[in-house]
């Protein structure tokens, strides 16, 4: 039987998957023409899934070699005599165990190359003798990338390259495709120990890759397809592929991971339940996405600060990749562009940032926190008019008006903090990313079957407050709600004391709270 993976490369065989045939027909466009490209994307992005599709699909027609530099450790970096002889003996290996061609295979267990000269002219003798063009595709290209040596390998491909219109396209390999998440062409590299940081690599030969990756919602429908056809579970394709990819935005793991603990964990409940149950599953379990995220998030306060202020405080970027700090974000597909603004990749990685922004905040202010986490849960179904009434009455207990620019910084992250032991473990919340900006943000809370929209804004006078009640009742309009809840901070110096109410907007009910 076939399966969901999350792990390790995806075999047809073996796997559910993506049809990828459009994709690769773009892929093969680079191929055929003779380009050498990075395949430059976020961890479990596909990357390794693709260069193994290029081995199976074209090892017809050309002769495609993949290598890997994951696993080889330090030593081979450490020198050029180091670096030729392991690259040699990754060649001898893949032509004689997976190729099967004993005569190539001996041109590289042969080979006395020991420096970037003689390991050039190797390489000429070996592609001359193929027969046929030479793919080379080198997996995890980025993890040994900031040496001397790996320039120096780099930069003798380039020449033979650029030498190929004279020496001929046989001289070396018509393609060379490195993988890995950061691309070589832009990496901050340290030529020596005791040298500056400074962007230097010779791969600016290499062709723009621009191939999407990620799963759109039709193809996510055509596996779940295949799968339907295999088990028989009567769900809704379509509408199922459109919630996963909503939560996902097509992060080709993360697709995997829901559909994977839908099938094997959640007794193939294939429902939005079912979806949302499969994402809090992810978000509490430990994997690599979840890990990286967070070490990353600890490593770089630059990156932490800047995420921050795009999830929680919605603060309005421009996506510009001339930016370091947007270019070093969207490397882990942590951001993406939306209107050429900056926006959060996808719903669980925001998720996954909120709980590490609120659990941060529960450790360093619970004396403020923990009085108020009371019984909001009345049988079986959250009061959301309680527990806001509560969060107001914490709000003007526990802080105090030099707290206020503080709050007017931190006010979101305050509410989610009060909100998240509320729905722990049964609940769940997410931003809906059409309305996130400085001055509002709504959020979609289910706590079991029950959906609660909360609109979270800042006071920008009396009208701004009409249209934001108008904008709301227009939301819950669109989503079939008949009632809705607007949380206003108001850091004005003379601010009239108001108590939480419910208001009435044309036919629909807010429940209004400001602090």
């Amino acid at each position: 039987m076939r399966e969901f993976n999350v792990t390790g490369i995806c075999n047809p065989a073996r796997h559910y998957m993506v049809d990828t045939s459009k994709r690769f027909e773009e892929i093969l466009r680079y191929i055929d023409t003779g380009k050498y490209f990075t395949i430059n994307r976020a961890r479990q992005f596909g990357k390794t899934t693709t260069l193994n599709m290029i081995w199976r699909k074209l090892s017809d027609r050309y002769l495609v070699i993949t290598l890997s530099f994951e696993g080889v450790g330090d030593t081979p970096f450490e020198s050029i005599d180091g670096f030729v002889g392991m690259f040699s003996r990754q060649m001898a290996y893949f032509l004689e165990k997976v190729v099967k061609d004993e005569n190539l295979a001996g041109i590289w267990k042969e080979s006395t190359a020991t420096t970037i000269e003689e390991l050039s002219k190797t390489i000429s003798e070996f592609t001359s003798s193929c027969g046929k063009p030479v793919i080379l595709t080198i997996d995890e290209v980025d993890k040994s990338s900031d040496n001397q040596v790996f320039l120096s390998f780099l930069g003798m491909l380039r020449n033979k390259y650029l030498e190929r219109d004279v020496q001929g396209m046989n001289s070396t390999f018509h393609n060379v495709i490195l993988a890995g998440v950061y691309d070589i062409k832009n990496l901050k590299l340290k030529i020596r120990p005791d040298a500056e940081k400074k962007y230097n690599s010779p791969w600016n030969i290499a062709a723009d890759f621009t191939v999407d990756m990620t799963f759109h919602p039709e193809e996510i429908a055509r596996m779940l397809g295949d799968y339907e056809a295999d088990v028989h579970t009567g769900m809704d394709i379509k509408a199922i592929s459109e919630e996963i990819y909503r939560y996902t935005s097509g992060y080709p793991v993360l697709v995997c991971y829901i559909c994977k603990y839908i099938d094997e964990r959640l007794d193939r409940n294939w429902t939005s339940e079912g979806v949302k149950d499969a994402v809090k599953i992810f978000l509490a379990g430990d994997n690599t996405l979840i890990d990286d995220l967070s070490k990353n998030l600890e490593n770089y306060p630059e990156l932490r600060e800047f995420l921050y202020n795009i999830s929680v405080n919605g603060t309005d970027y421009t996506y510009a990749p001339v930016d370091p700090m947007v270019r070093f974000a969207a490397l882990f597909s942590y951001i993406k562009p939306v209107g050429g603004k900056v926006r959060i990749h996808n719903t669980i990685f925001e998720e996954a940032m909120f709980l590490y922004f609120t659990i941060g905040y529960q450790r360093k202010y619970s004396s403020k926190l923990s009085p108020f986490q009371m019984n909001y849960i009345i049988g079986g179904h959250l009061s959301l008019e309680y527990a806001l009434e509560r969060f107001s009455a914490m709000m003007h207990e526990e802080y105090r008006v030099e707290d206020g620019a503080f709050l007017e910084r931190q006010g979101r992250l305050v509410f989610l903090s009060f909100l998240k032991p509320i729905i722990n473990g049964t609940g769940f919340y997410y931003v809906e990313p059409q309305t996130r900006d400085d001055k509002r943000m709504d959020i979609i809370v289910t706590y079991g079957k029950d959906e609660f929209i909360i609109e979270l804004k800042l006071w920008h006078g009396e009208k701004y407050e009409r249209t934001g009640r108008e904008q709301l009742a227009e939301y819950l309009d669109i989503r079939g709600k008949s009632e809705g809840y607007l949380v206003t901070f108001d850091f004005s110096k003379n601010k009239t004391p108001k108590e939480p109410a419910w208001i009435e907007v044309g036919d629909k009910r807010i429940f209004e709270v400001v602090i």
